[in-house]
């Protein structure tokens, strides 16, 4: 009987384990650059919206009663979400509500540079990064979202029956554009 390279085996031999949605770390850097609280968001930070979109849009040409389909820009129009745990000493909430109204003081109506000491000085860089089964801390792969900043820190829902639940809120960041370092095809 004749073996075919498409059995199990052959399979087996190019499978590595696949990479795990749950082996994952953000890594938030904040305007104020507070290591600590940077260190607390690699914890507490339990979701992502993830690995981004590539998107390039398309432009059509129509000629004689056909379209010409042609690459048009890339797009980074979806946020980044994370979704973060709330701790009792509330540092990370309070930490994104003041980075949200340091960018639009909520009584003011005005952005407070000097806080920031430069003009847009409240973009940051932020990481996200697929790891391994190995646990290397380095990961597998990063993808860094340039010059991304908070525009939407979620509610916390409080309800007297949610007695064996934590609070958790979803913080929303706009971008520039995001670079991948790591693993390349």
């Amino acid at each position: 009987m004749a073996t075919t390279n498409t059995g199990i085996s052959k399979f087996k031999s190019n499978f590595q384990g696949g990479a795990r949605p749950n082996l994952f770390e953000c890594r938030v850097t904040f305007p104020d650059n507070n290591q600590a609280l940077r260190e607390q968001s690699r914890f507490l930070i339990k979701a992502t919206s993830g690995i981004p979109t590539s998107a390039i849009g398309q432009i059509e040409i129509p000629f004689r009663g056909r379209n010409l389909k042609i690459a048009g820009d890339m797009t980074f129009a979806e946020a980044w979400q994370i979704t973060v745990i709330n701790d009792v000493d509330f540092n990370l909430r309070d930490a994104f509500e003041g980075w949200v109204n340091r960018i639009n003081n909520h009584e003011a109506n005005v952005s407070d540079d000097a806080i920031f000491g430069q003009h847009l000085g409240y973009m940051r860089n932020m990481e996200m990064v697929q790891l391994d089964r190995d646990g290397d801390e380095n990961g597998i792969k990063t993808y860094t979202f340039v010059d991304a900043f908070p525009t939407n820190v979620s509610a916390i829902a409080l309800a007297a029956d949610s007695n064996d639940a934590i609070e958790e809120f979803t913080v929303d960041f706009q971008y520039q554009y995001w670079t991948a370092e790591g693993v390349t095809s």
